[in-house]
């Protein structure tokens, strides 16, 4: 499938023509905006292809807490795991756990639809549970980028291993620093997310999955909401 057609390349495609941040050398206007343009195509492409790939990424939380990231091919699946959460989207179903009465529950729904990406749906629902996705850094990039009063600075380092490419942005109520690697997976986040102070460090990448990934947390609950037949 062409890399323009999926969300993270539409976001970045959006704002070529419009990016308006400092903090790379250009001689003119024109210049400025090619190259302040190329930061936000060049990380939107990398993330954009990391959604075809199989791997596996495990990241550190403040509190010494952790999350994970799964994602398979061929069938294709995908699972975002934190602290009392998980969500999994296979081609059989939707499942999603969490805390109900003192032990983890899982409900069960039907699958999404045939064409639709299990990671795309996965950071979807894992958003609106507040954690921090790669669609989501390249939604707050894009929007920083179109800040005339932002202040976004680039530096390459390396994490769990892994060289990446880091992005400081400095604005009056949304600065952030966010950093992705070579293979696309997001490598940091520092910054706030519904107003609240959030924090994530890849610690671990592999290009390989347990299949436990994608299995129910051991001895939670089980609520089948699926159609009869499904």
């Amino acid at each position: 499938m062409p890399a323009a057609s999926t969300p993270l390349r539409a976001i970045a495609v959006s704002a070529v023509m419009l990016l308006t941040v400092t903090g790379c050398q250009a001689l003119d206007d024109a210049g400025r905006a090619m190259g302040r343009a190329d930061i936000v195509n060049d990380l939107a492409a990398r993330m954009d292809r990391a959604l075809e790939l199989t791997y596996s990424a495990e990241y550190q939380l403040p509190g010494g807490r952790t999350a994970f990231i799964a994602q398979a091919q061929d069938p294709a699946r995908s699972a975002y795991e934190w602290p009392g959460g998980k969500l999994t989207v296979t081609a059989d179903a939707t499942t999603h756990c969490g805390p109900d009465g003192g032990r983890t529950v899982c409900t069960i729904e039907a699958p999404p639809a045939p064409n639709s990406k299990p990671s795309i749906v996965v950071f979807a629902a894992a958003e609106r549970e507040g954690q921090v996705t790669p669609p989501m850094v390249m939604g707050l990039l894009t929007t920083a980028a179109l800040d005339p009063s932002a202040v976004i600075t680039q530096s390459d380092t390396t994490i769990a291993g892994s060289l990446a490419t880091c992005v400081d942005v400095r604005q009056n109520a949304d600065s952030f620093t966010a950093c992705v690697t070579g293979a696309g997976a997001l490598g940091s986040f520092t910054g706030r997310v519904d107003g609240q102070p959030v924090e994530v460090a890849l610690t671990r990448y592999r290009e390989q999955v347990d299949g436990a990934a994608f299995e129910l947390p051991p001895g939670a609950g089980v609520v089948d909401r699926r159609p009869a037949g499904s």
